[in-house]
């Protein structure tokens, strides 16, 4: 009768092995996938996350621009300063000179008694003469004493006015600094991940030519828009004279332009100074409102809640604006992106 015996069964030291073996199995493919190169991002996400980076470096470069325009207005302000302190240091000096000599007349005159200058005198008329040029010397000294101090008084205001706006200027200086590289960061950014696309699917994404938000539009032809009155007319044309030229962040013309440099270059051709930034053109002129139905040629229209972006309305409801880096200046509808408000010139 043949024998039944049964399996012999693994020992625990067996098992823990396997286990542990298995483990380890697990743990190495869990690492090689973790080493593993990462999937490349499509052309969709690339392009939200271009999108953001640009419109973020934008909102920098209107920083830079308000704060290049403040320490351009303070560089100056500290140069008048300057200018009027060594001029005030020079008054100073002449007015110490000239009491110095009064007072070293009145010194020579004063060395005798008076009455005894008169007794000793062999022409009276001539010393009463110089009598009273000696008192006249007196009331002049007493005059340029109180113009020295209130000369000295001035010097010490216009130092003390210098040395606040040249500390301004080195707390701007430091926020245009700041802003810079931020703008300079974000493009930094923009450029790796475009770098990872075709060279037709980057200038797709730059130009804002690929899909429903894009902010492109046909060059237009200015004959086709309303007429515009006034100095605004005179924007206008500018401005649509230079459709095509390319977006250079912190331009303000001829050739490049920024959102705000665009207006500022096209209203300056016009006679008129425009602020710098689209956040201070945003408070320039005559409100109009939110609604482009009630837009004219030449108003200034302010996009986003922080207002970092600009465009000007030319008719038929498209605005004329320089949009972003890799972008040129062009038309787009007005109500492509959120309204802040409408500024009349």
């Amino acid at each position: 009768m043949a024998s039944h015996r049964r399996p012999k069964q693994p020992s625990r030291a067996r098992i823990s092995v396997l286990t542990a073996a298995a483990a380890t199995a697990v743990a190495l493919s869990a690492q090689v996938s973790a080493h593993a190169a990462p999937a490349q991002p499509s052309k969709d996400e690339v392009k939200a996350q271009v999108d953001k980076l640009l419109e973020e470096q934008e909102q920098a470069a209107e920083k830079y621009n308000g704060a290049k325009e403040r320490a351009d207005q303070l560089r100056k302000q500290a140069e008048q300063l300057q200018d009027q302190v060594a001029r005030s240091q020079e008054q100073l000096t002449d007015l110490a000179s000239g009491l110095a000599a009064v007072a070293g007349d009145q010194y020579r005159q004063g060395g005798v008694d008076p009455s005894m200058q008169l007794m000793l005198s062999s022409d009276p008329d001539k010393y009463l003469t110089q009598a009273a040029s000696f008192d006249q010397a007196a009331s002049t000294q007493a005059e340029t004493l109180k113009s020295l101090k209130d000369q000295q008084r001035r010097l010490d205001q216009q130092k003390q006015e210098a040395a606040a706006v040249l500390h301004e200027l080195d707390s701007q200086t430091q926020a245009l600094n700041d802003a810079k590289n931020d703008v300079q960061s974000k493009l930094q950014e923009a450029q790796k991940l475009l770098s990872k696309l075709s060279a037709a699917d980057r200038a797709a994404i730059l130009r804002g030519t690929d899909g429903a938000a894009s902010r492109s539009s046909s060059r237009v032809d200015p004959s086709t828009l309303p007429p515009a009155s006034g100095y605004a007319a005179t924007a206008v044309a500018a401005a649509l004279s230079k459709q095509g030229s390319p977006y250079v962040w912190g331009a303000t013309g001829p050739s490049t332009f920024d959102c705000s440099g665009l207006m500022v270059w096209a209203y300056a051709k016009a006679g008129v100074s425009l602020p710098r930034t689209s956040q201070s053109q945003g408070s320039y002129g005559v409100n109009v409102g939110t609604d482009w139905h009630n837009a004219q040629p030449g108003d200034l229209v302010i996009y986003y809640s922080d207002r970092h972006h600009v465009g000007m309305y030319i008719g038929n409801g498209l605005v004329l604006h320089a949009p972003r880096t890799g972008d040129v200046v062009k038309t787009m509808k007005v109500d492509t992106l959120p309204i802040s408000t409408i500024r009349r010139v």
